[in-house]
Order: C-alpha cells, then structure tokens, then sequence
C-alpha cells in the first residue's frame, strides 16, 4: 500500500495574537497571500470572519502559540502582553510585538522573552488599517531586536507592508516610530494653527488646503540640512535664514494671531526655545540648534 503523503505549504506558518483592527488588517493580508495563520483573540467573536476566509481559530493563547514558530502579537498595550502570554511556552519560538510600545518598554519585553527560551523582535508599524496588504499605500514596519528572526522571517512580514531594519537594540523600531508620530503631531499643531488664523473670514478650508500641502512639502527639505548639521555640528553651513531674523519675524506672527483671537499656545514654546538659543549667542545659526535645547 503506498505511502499516503502529507501536501504542506511553502508560506511560513503565522500564528497572530489580537484581532482589532490593526489585527484584522494583518490577517486578512497573510491569507490573501497563501500564508497558513492561527489567530486568536480574548473575544472569540471577532475570529469568526476569518475562520470563514481560512484561519484557524484557537481557543486559547497557548494553542495558538503552539501551532507554529512564528508568534506575532498586535494586542492593545505592553501589559496585554505580558498578561496573554502569562504560563504560555514560549521556548523556541519566534515573538514578533507589534503593540506600540517606547524604546525602554521594547527592552525590558526582549530580556523578558530571551529568558523565557524565545527570539525577539519588535516593531513599530507606520500605517492605518486601510493600508495593510495594499502595496501602493507605502506602508511599512519598522523592526529591531534579533537580526536572524528578521532575515527568517523576512518574506512573511513584509506581506502586511514593508519590513525596515533598525537594528539590534529592541528599542530602536519604537525609538523610530515614536520620532516620525512626534513630528507628525507637530505638524498637525502647525496646521491647526493655520487653519484657525483663517477661520470666520472668507477664506475657504478648502482653498487654504492646496497651500499648506504645498508649502509643507516645500519645506520638508529642511529635514536634510537639519540632519548634515546635527552630524558635522556645523550649524552655520547653508543657511537661508539665520535664527536671528527668525527670532526677529516671530512677533508678527504672534500679532497676527492676537489680531485673529487665536491662542498662540501651539507656537510659543518653540519661539521660547528659538529666543533662549539667541540668547546664547547663536544668531548666525539655523533652527537646528534648539534640538539640543530639548535635551535634558
């Protein structure tokens, strides 16, 4: 009687723990593209969609950790980690944490991993939902932690978006994430400013949009200069407008938001900063300069 044979998939086996929407997006975009995926999720109820389209469900975290190498975690915070993966072995596996965590958090999870027999990588991803599995939405991942998990696994985390690197730290892909949100919030406080100088006259939202977009982008070339002088500490070379005429032009800015009734609570810190480094003698300068300032 002939042997009767087994047909395995070529795609690597994800096991993926947490199904919110993030999750969901991931799943989806790991069996679209031939991935063999167990899922789980502390309510059941969200799994069953994707039951229908090929997952399998698991009815715990420690089934679901058991069905295969690769383990990765999209749940709502650090402690959800550490609180779903309590008493579950985890010796041999690969854990892949993509809950959005700080560098210092991203360390202490990889020794807590490390100690328990498994493999660590973080990561920081740098999408929404909507753009999970759709390649032209440029979303990506940044990674950091155990090198040879990356290289491993390479081809199966780059199905959701693009795999990015960072390095060995653990901490490095939040420390990546983190920095890009943070000026991403600081450029939506300087739209929300400009939005609201020009709220109440006849000046349309719509037709000011065009203007700060293109602007924005304009000005995104800076990020560059400001990198080259942080390296060299050369904070003079290629200027275009020295931080004393800049700390001199503020004032008619803040007027005009006096004269528009809008808070300046959005820009006066950064004036500060731009004042204080004045006041250290560094006119000739650019902007740059007011990163050390942050430093504490």
């Amino acid at each position: 009687m002939a042997q009767k044979t087994v047909e395995t998939s070529p795609e690597t086996h994800v096991t993926l723990l947490g199904l919110g929407a993030m999750g969901t997006a991931l799943a989806r975009a790991w069996l679209a593209a031939g991935h063999p995926l167990t899922v789980w999720n502390r309510t059941a109820a969200r799994a069953e969609p994707l039951a229908t389209e090929g997952a399998v469900v698991a009815a715990t975290v420690g089934e679901a950790v058991a069905a295969g190498r690769l383990v990765v975690v999209c749940l709502l915070d650090d402690d959800s980690v550490e609180q779903a993966l309590e008493g579950v072995e985890l010796a041999g596996k690969d854990l892949v944490d993509l809950v959005t965590s700080t560098p210092g958090q991203a360390r202490t999870r990889a020794a807590w991993a490390e100690a328990r027999g498994a493999r660590y990588l973080d990561g920081g991803i740098m999408a929404v939902p909507p753009m999970i599995g759709v390649p032209a939405a440029g979303a990506y991942v940044f990674y950091s932690g155990s090198a040879a998990v990356f290289e491993e696994h390479r081809e199966a985390l780059g199905v959701p978006a693009g795999a990015r690197y960072v390095g060995a730290d653990a901490g490095y892909a939040a420390l990546h994430d983190v920095a890009l949100l943070s000026a991403m919030y600081g450029m939506f406080a300087g739209v929300a400013h400009a939005f609201a100088l020009v709220r109440g006259e006849a000046v349309a939202p719509g037709d000011l949009a065009p203007l700060l977009r293109d602007w924005l982008t304009a000005m995104a070339g800076s990020v560059e200069r400001t990198a080259a002088q942080l390296e060299s500490g050369d904070l003079t070379t290629g200027v275009v407008s020295n931080l004393a005429m800049q700390v001199a032009g503020r004032g008619t800015l803040l007027r005009t938001a006096e004269e528009q009734g809008v808070s300046v609570e959005l820009l006066a810190p950064y004036f500060r900063l731009m004042e204080h480094r004045l006041a250290l003698g560094s006119g000739a300068e650019d902007l740059t300069g007011v990163v050390d300032l942050l430093r504490r």
